[in-house]
């Protein structure tokens, strides 16, 4: 299966990659125990299959997920300069694994930064960006940071994640940035308003993460379903109660919608993220070989206009229950504000 190519940050900073990425996140961390070496071939397959985007962050798996991807580059005997690798940064953890805020000062994305190279094993990293905005340090001097380190050889673009509209247009005018990682999925459209009109105003590109909203409209969960310990899912709002029960009714509608294209629920979904402009690029998080190729299949998927109508009716916008985080969470999320 062969992959079109997609550019972010077209008009100062652009880079190719594929249409559809992979974000190695649950590899590692978040979602429970998983097989390293499902994972390793899960990242083989995605490469032999043309993507060429990889996203992770320093803090996930507390740098395992860094080494994860240098083996699995390594053996898979790419060439470095075939593969975009996407790093967040800023995440600060203890030794329990517990979040206990961020660090987005110059000197710490420098260091920060010297790590992951290490980690991964590479003299540069495709894209360097925060993954959340820093209260505590204005935006121009994170970004001010990392164009040092963009001059200096050790990263070509920069990135941003889960910022608004202002905090855009402020690292904009420091250096250009080339995408936005940000939530968007069937039931997560807040960027529609304004953050993704600023970016497209802007030539920035966005990474969409959460595209099936973490395996919930995937057409794969179930209620009652059992998780591991570890698995952030399990104090998620939107999977939990009342608010799961009309999660998955707006799911069973989609599928209705799936069924008469002949793809699954989780197709759908990607494919709609990627109708939304050439200038998205969706992330899937597949942990194993069959899902990976599931997700695949909405490359080929083309939704029409009365498809796209459909799945409007089946999951309007806003009609998702529960927010995407939980309050403690979600008030560090400077695109929420």
């Amino acid at each position: 299966m062969a992959l079109n190519e997609r550019t972010l940050g077209f008009k100062s900073s652009p880079l190719v990659v594929s249409r559809i990425g992979l974000g190695a996140m649950g590899m590692s961390d978040l979602y429970g125990p998983a097989d390293e070496a499902e994972s390793t071939a899960t990242i083989h397959a995605a490469l032999d299959a043309g993507i060429t985007l990889i996203d992770t962050g320093d803090f996930y798996g507390m740098g395992h997920n860094e080494m994860l991807i240098q083996d699995a580059l390594r053996s898979s005997a790419r060439e470095r300069g075939e593969v975009a690798i996407s790093v967040k940064f800023g995440a600060q953890r203890d030794a329990a694994g517990n979040w206990i805020g961020y660090d987005a000062r110059p000197a710490a994305v420098k260091t920060a930064l010297a790590y992951t190279l290490r980690r991964l094993g590479t003299d540069y990293v495709d894209v360097y960006r925060p993954a959340r905005l820093d209260p505590n340090v204005p935006i121009e001097e994170t970004v001010g940071a990392i164009a040092e380190m963009v001059e200096a050889g050790y990263v070509r673009h920069i990135g941003l994640s889960e910022v608004g509209a202002e905090t855009l247009r402020r690292a904009q005018a420091v250096h250009p940035i080339t995408d936005l990682q940000i939530e968007y999925s069937l039931i997560s459209r807040g960027i529609e308003k304004e953050i993704l009109p600023t970016a497209r105003e802007l030539g920035i590109g966005v990474t969409a993460y959460g595209v099936l909203s973490r395996g919930l409209i995937s057409g794969h969960w179930q209620a009652g379903r059992q998780l591991n310990a570890g698995d952030f899912r399990g104090i998620s709002p939107r999977f939990q109660g009342e608010n799961l029960e009309a999660n998955l009714r707006l799911v069973e509608a989609l599928r209705s919608v799936a069924e008469a294209k002949g793809a699954s629920v989780a197709q759908v979904a990607i494919a709609w993220v990627l109708a939304q402009g050439e200038d998205i690029v969706p992330l899937v998080g597949a942990r194993r070989r069959e899902r990976l190729t599931e997700a695949l299949g909405a490359a080929e998927l083309v939704l029409e206009p009365a498809d796209l109508a459909a799945i409007e009716e089946a999951v309007p916008q806003g009609s998702a229950a529960g927010d995407r985080y939980v309050a403690a969470q979600m008030a560090h999320l400077d695109s929420e504000k």
